[in-house]
């Protein structure tokens, strides 16, 4: 397997990175002190064609495999967990889902637009009550007519206030458990729905995530994706493509650790030397720079499986759960290196720290992740395909 970067991935990296520093970092601190998302990023970067990587340029895409869209979620997520997520589930959770399951008239409503950054799009699954749980889920679909009439409630979404689009899940039969739920495109235009912003997190303070709540909204039967019943097996493919965004991210955030300490290490003396002549501070960043690599291996391989066509469950699952422990640890180790200059927002590692919290829970928890690795290895679980696959890179027209 050939990981070498093709020069027009080198490109986008050093783009990207270009990007990041002149836009992003001089200003982030101040954005997740007072907790502000700032949209206009996200038209920039759909201006620089950044909102569909990896979709066809046929359908308004940049053309670019999977392994591309990993770059320029690292890279983002050097910058802030805020702008990746943004993009992880713009084109992760909702466009990729949209390219691998659409009508083409979905397509072309609702794919093209995304992938030129015209609108964007988020996803809903999460509810009160169900989490790793999907089937406890309490959203109803009732088809009346040329209509299903949408009713419930569901919360963590990211970019809550500024999507245009939602993927959104709901049961259309409960009777079936899981095989009766269904997946929707809802508009924010539609009649009945309405978004919150959740405040007072931890991290990621620089992102948009709420509430969403649907009333007896009216979606066009053309809205269903897919058929009824397929909305369970149509979100864990979603989440086989968001997965995939965020252990990519977790690299970045690795690397934001790495550099900053770096930094700190060339700078810093103690006991008549730099820091980085201490061998336990050494071991933190030999820790750190392992774990960059052993994640960016698994995220890599991932995406050459996607760039195939080939069902990747089990090894994008592995990817996210490592890459966002090693992140998480690496953040640890950071605040540790800076000592008290740590604990203060002084500089960025401690909202390195309150950002690598999140994706350990979110797309899959770590538990979650180590049951279904050990299932696979158990043969308890199957690498089965499903029946709809993405399509290999490069795309055909």
């Amino acid at each position: 397997m050939n990981f070498d970067f093709s020069d027009e991935q080198i490109m986008l990296r050093k783009t990207v990175r270009n990007f990041v520093d002149k836009e992003i970092m001089p200003h982030i601190a101040q954005w997740d002190e007072r907790g502000e998302f700032h949209a206009e990023v996200i038209t920039d970067l759909a201006r620089l064609g950044l909102m569909g990587v990896c979709i066809p340029e046929k359908y308004g895409g940049s053309g670019m495999d999977y392994n591309s869209l990993a770059i320029v979620c690292e890279e983002l997520e050097r910058g802030d967990t805020a702008f990746r997520t943004a993009v992880s589930v713009h084109t992760g959770l909702n466009s990729m889902t949209l390219l691998q399951w659409g009508t083409e008239e979905q397509k072309q409503n609702y794919l093209v637009p995304q992938a030129k950054g015209e609108k964007i799009g988020a996803f809903g699954l999460t509810e009160p009550n169900a989490g790793s749980d999907v089937a406890a889920l309490q959203s109803t679909a009732v088809r009346e007519g040329d209509y299903y009439i949408l009713n419930g409630q569901k919360t963590w979404i990211s970019l809550c206030d500024v999507a245009d689009h939602f993927l959104v899940f709901a049961y259309t039969d409960k009777s079936k458990k899981h095989h009766g739920i269904s997946a929707f495109i809802v508009e924010r235009t539609m009649e009945g729905f309405s978004s919150k912003a959740i405040k007072g997190k931890l991290g990621i303070r620089a992102g948009n995530t709420g509430e969403i709540f649907f009333e007896n909204m009216k979606v066009p039967k053309e809205n269903l994706l897919g058929e009824e019943g397929e909305g369970f097996k149509i979100a864990m493919s979603a989440l086989d493509n968001g997965r995939f965004t965020v252990a990519a991210g977790a690299c970045g955030q690795i690397m934001a650790c790495l550099e900053a300490s770096v930094t700190y290490c060339h700078e810093r003396e103690t006991f008549g030397k730099k820091i980085g002549g201490h061998q336990l501070v050494k071991q933190m960043i030999a820790n750190m720079e392992a774990g960059l690599q052993m994640s960016r291996l698994l995220v890599y391989r991932a995406g050459e499986l996607k760039n195939k066509g080939v069902r990747n469950t089990r090894e994008t699952s592995l990817a996210k759960w490592q890459a966002c422990d090693f992140a998480n640890k690496a953040a640890d180790d950071a605040v540790q290196i800076h000592g008290a200059y740590g604990y203060s927002n002084e500089y960025p590692v401690e909202r390195y720290l309150r950002n690598s919290k999140a994706p350990v829970i979110y797309e899959g928890t770590r538990e979650i992740h180590t049951i279904m690795q050990a299932d696979y290895v158990l043969g308890y679980r199957e690498d089965k395909q499903l029946n709809k696959m993405l399509p290999p890179w490069p795309f055909e027209e």
